[in-house]
Parts: structure tokens; sequence; C-alpha cells
């Protein structure tokens, strides 16, 4: 039976459009995928592989599969590989499902060729599809990563409150909380609190900005990573009174905290100042 073109060619682009529109919503689903993730080598070549073999179990049923229903099904295929929330694995499956599509399910069959301009579009927007389908997966896993940090930092600061509204508590525990705080949140070695004056002129600091300042230069810390040859200084103060300072430790390995990461570790250090001017011990 011969289909029309032009209703075969709409109906394939609005079909893949559809499953673009709503892949979304699959994605940020909540799939346990750990156990593909954990060898990373054997994802691609399972997102290389099985395009290839869904295509060749179709096409045995080309005859009486519409097109729409092939890319449709191959779409889902690389929903499912975009999905694990590896870039590579989810690019070569899109270019895997175009390439056997074109190879199984357009004319000539079980030739890399394309007659037909709808055979054509239909594999392009199956490729194009399947690419913007994982930079989608891969964004939202960055936004749960983001939000699941942020949660975090906000438990740190909770928690921290609760001490610093805890008359009892003594002041070297609420700093060595709060320096095992910003440890965690600056992923640097080593915090230590340092009672007395701030540090001294020449020291590198972290300020109330949340800027690493070196030698009167503002340390791009993006590019160049928390300094490691030299300690950074987190001045304590509260009203202008200053109490000591936090003495961060990033040697052995170089990190680059956000901007957000910074600003939490100087509201950490507020907090003590305002502990320390409220209760002093």
């Amino acid at each position: 039976m011969t289909r029309s073109r032009p209703a075969r060619d709409s109906r394939c682009e609005e079909a893949v459009k559809a499953v673009g529109r709503r892949a979304g919503a699959c994605l940020d689903g909540g799939v346990d995928t750990g156990w593909l993730s954990r060898d990373r080598s054997a994802l691609i070549a399972v997102a290389a592989v099985v395009p290839f073999l869904v295509s060749a179990l179709l096409s045995l049923f080309r005859d009486s599969i519409a097109p729409t229903t092939s890319v449709l099904v191959l779409v889902l295929v690389v929903v499912a590989a975009a999905a694990t929330g590896d870039r590579t694995a989810g690019v070569v499956a899109a270019l895997s499902s175009g390439a056997w599509f074109d190879f199984f399910l357009t004319q000539p069959y079980t030739q890399f060729a394309i007659n037909e301009s709808a055979d054509l579009e239909a594999t392009v927007l199956l490729v194009v599809v399947g690419l913007g389908v994982t930079e989608l997966a891969l964004w939202g896993r960055r936004q749960q990563a983001h939000a699941s940090r942020s949660a975090g930092y906000l438990d740190g600061v909770i928690g921290t409150s609760k001490l610093v509204s805890g008359e009892q508590t003594p002041p070297q525990e609420l700093t060595r909380h709060v320096a095992r705080q910003i440890v965690e949140v600056l992923g640097i070695d080593t915090c230590r609190f340092l009672p007395g004056p701030g540090p001294g002129p020449q020291t590198a600091v972290l300020d109330h900005d949340g800027q690493v300042i070196r030698r009167g230069h503002r340390v791009d810390i993006q590019q160049e990573g928390f300094p490691t040859d030299e300690e950074v200084a987190l001045t304590v103060r509260h009203g202008g009174v200053v109490h000591g300072h936090f003495v961060l430790t990033a040697a052995s390995q170089i990190v680059r905290p956000t901007q957000e990461q910074l600003r939490v570790a100087v509201l950490l250090a507020d907090q003590v100042g305002t502990a320390l001017t409220s209760h002093p011990g």
C-alpha cells in the first residue's frame, strides 16, 4: 500500500517534535540509573547497539508499521540513554538511531542512502531531538545538584544559628563547628579559628563580599582556583569589633568554590562574630 508522502512527512515531524517537548518531564522523573553509570564504557556501547537492534527489529514489520511509530520508538531509546545523564551516551544513541533508521527503515533499504525528502527530514529531526534531549537531561541534573547543594548550605547555616542562639554553647565548640562547616562548604583541606586581631596586611583574605583578595588584587577563583600556596584569612567581626579570624588552607588540591559557597562561608563567620559579641567567653 502506498502512503501519501506529504501526510507521512507531517506525521513524522509532529511526532518527533511532540516527544521532544515532553522529554524533560521523563528525564526529571528520578529514574534510578546508577547501575548503568558505574560502567561508562558499557553504557556507551549499549547506547550504540540498542538503536541498531531496535531498528533491525522494526524493519521486520516495516510494511505494517508506520514510519512515525518507528521514529517514536527510536526517540524513546534516545531519551532512555539521555536520562542516564551521560552526554556521550545520549549523543551516541541519537547518531546511532539516525543512522540505523536510514539503513533499515528508509528506501533504499539496507543502504546508507535516502531518496525521499520526508525520510531525510524525519532522520534529521530524530538526530536533532536526540541531541536536544541529551542537553536537557544534563541541564536538569545540574539544576538538581545545585538545589541539593543549596539545601545543604542552608542546613549548615541553620545548624550554626541554633548554636549561636544557645547561650550555653562554649565559644570553642561554636568555632570548631563553624570551621568544619566552612571546610565542607568550600571543599578545602582545613580551617581553624585564631582569636585576637585580624589578619596582617600581606595576608590573603576572603572579604565580606565573598571575594578572595591577595596583595590588593582580586583572585579569579573560577579560573585560578582557591590559593594553594598560602593561607587565606576570613575575619570574624560584628559591629566593628574584630574577634579573630578563620585560617583557610587548601594546599593538597585546587578547588574552585562558587561565589555562593564563598558567601555562605562569610555568613557562617558573621554568625560566629554575632555569638562572640553577645556571649563573650
